[in-house]
């Protein structure tokens, strides 16, 4: 069966929310954050209670790949203007809570290497 692929709101929302989880601790400023990303995107809507229900079944171990998912699918539809605001959402989000940790690094890192802000 072929997946559905995510249109750039959802694709960034994941890219988001999987972000902000990844050092396991979600503070209320990444929350302001990924709500900032929402607002920017209006008047688009997306179904936040489904969105969120896909995030949260997925493990740990499930994050890195769908985060590429959306990379992927962000990349498809996303212009270059499209993906230096995602990136510089991504940035504000994992500096929210004034500490950058390893897996954030690591994760933001895909995002550049991926997409070479212009």
């Amino acid at each position: 069966m072929e997946r559905k692929r995510m249109n750039t709101t959802i694709a960034g929302y994941h890219l988001l929310m999987i972000l902000s989880a990844v050092d396991f601790r979600f503070h209320p400023k990444e929350d302001l954050v990924i709500r900032d990303f929402l607002v920017s995107e209006f008047p688009f809507t997306i179904d936040l209670d489904k969105q969120m229900e896909v995030i949260s079944r997925l493990k740990p171990e499930e994050w890195e790949g769908h985060y590429e998912l959306a990379m992927y699918d962000f990349d498809l539809e996303g212009t270059t203007e499209d993906k230096n605001k995602l990136l510089d959402f991504a940035v504000a989000l994992i500096k929210a809570d004034d500490k950058i940790t390893e897996e954030e690094n690591t994760y933001i890192n895909k995002l550049f290497d991926t997409w070479v802000p212009e």
